[in-house]
């Protein structure tokens, strides 16, 4: 899994770290899942982005994987992935164009949420000579994008007399949500996740809709709504490497995360204070310290040190906190320290490389689906 040859000793901080071990066990116990509730598995790519990890998650059973952008389907169908579903609508003409070439080569899903989208995928199939295979996304309360439940079958029907589209299935991403509220009751937000989409598939498919797909599910809630009767696949992305956000949620220990980001201390101005040299360059900041549910204190868990918390970052400087503890531990400059970030999908993409950890090893492996936004 290497892009250069291996590395020995420690490298040149800030960069990601990911422990391969867990990584692999992460993607078992995702991988036996869906095998115990007789699901497909689609693995969200946007966490890692990186193709190799990708075979690993086919390897252990996934049918095929999941992305955001037609650039990072075009990325993986490079590297050999045959099984791709773009579960985002597509709108842009060339996107929808480039999505076209590339069903020629793969099985390639597409996701619609509009008329508008519908049609100009429409008529772009039927001007290239392709059939485009789509889903329907469903908004089941995060308010992102998707069409608004009620009007769902209507679209549907609407989308499934179209010539040069073949409707499958419905998905929809829903997150930790419960009765359209942030919830840490994962089992019952999974349940309901996978409840109301399985009903919704039950309804078009008595006005003649042949729905063969009802896809839901994220890291949190994918092992709850896998176990409802009618769910069909199920689509978690975080769960390869885990971080603190799914810690919080219950999901996995801290011991579980495959993913740090290992840091050197180049100040310390004062005894509560340190300041590392990873910033918001280096970490995500989507995932926000004291917001419900979670509730996180800081940026990230700063592994070894309990009451040491990032809670301050600007571009290329992190602040550390530190507790009594910490200041006890006699936090050095020059020392390197890791932290499990909040949030490593988008940690992930702020690195052009990441070091995968086996034993004493560092293999660098390019993310080669980095910054592919188009």
């Amino acid at each position: 899994m290497t892009d250069s040859k291996p590395m020995s000793g420690m490298p040149e901080t800030p960069c990601v770290i990911i422990d391969a071990e867990r990584m692999n066990r992460n993607i078992q116990t995702m991988a036996e899942v869906a095998r115990k509730h007789n699901v497909r598995l689609r693995p969200h790519a946007k966490t890692h982005k990186i193709p190799d990890v990708a075979k690993l998650q086919l390897e252990a059973g996934a049918v095929g994987i999941t992305v955001a952008k037609v650039s990072e389907a075009e990325v993986m169908a490079e590297h050999g992935i045959a099984d791709i579903f773009i579960a985002y609508p597509l709108v842009a003409p060339g996107k929808i164009e480039r999505a076209a070439a590339l069903s020629r080569r793969i099985r390639l899903i597409l996701g619609v949420d509009s008329d508008e989208g519908a049609a100009r995928m429409n008529e772009t199939a039927g001007r290239l000579g392709v059939q485009l295979t789509v889903r329907l996304e469903i908004d089941t309360g995060l308010r992102r994008s998707g069409v608004p439940y009620d009007d769902a079958a209507a679209l549907a029907a609407r989308i499934h007399a179209l010539e040069h589209l073949k409707l499958t299935g419905i998905y929809t991403f829903r997150g930790a949500l419960l009765q359209q509220r942030p919830t840490l009751d994962l089992a019952d937000a999974g349940e309901e996740e996978g409840r109301i989409m399985v009903q919704l598939a039950e309804r078009m498919r008595a006005q003649g809709i042949p729905i063969a797909d009802v896809s839901v599910g994220s890291t949190p809630t994918g092992a709850y709504a896998a176990a409802v009767e009618g769910v069909t696949e199920i689509r978690p992305g975080t769960y390869v490497y885990q971080d603190r956000m799914q810690a919080r949620f219950g999901v996995c220990g801290l011991e579980d995360c495959a993913g740090s980001v290992l840091v050197t201390v180049v100040s310390r101005p004062s005894p509560d204070l340190a300041v590392i040299d990873g910033g918001s360059k280096t970490f995500a900041t989507d995932v926000q310290p004291n917001s419900a549910p979670l509730m996180l204190e800081g940026f990230g868990h700063v592994v070894g040190y309990e009451d040491a918390v990032l809670e301050r970052m600007s571009e290329e400087h992190g602040m550390l906190r530190l507790g009594p503890e910490a200041q006890r531990k006699g936090l050095k400059v020059g020392d390197r320290i890791s932290v499990i970030p909040n949030h490593i999908c988008s940690t992930v993409n702020l690195h052009n490389r990441v070091l995968f950890r086996q034993g004493d090893v560092l293999e660098p492996k390019r993310v080669a689906g980095r910054g592919m936004l188009e």
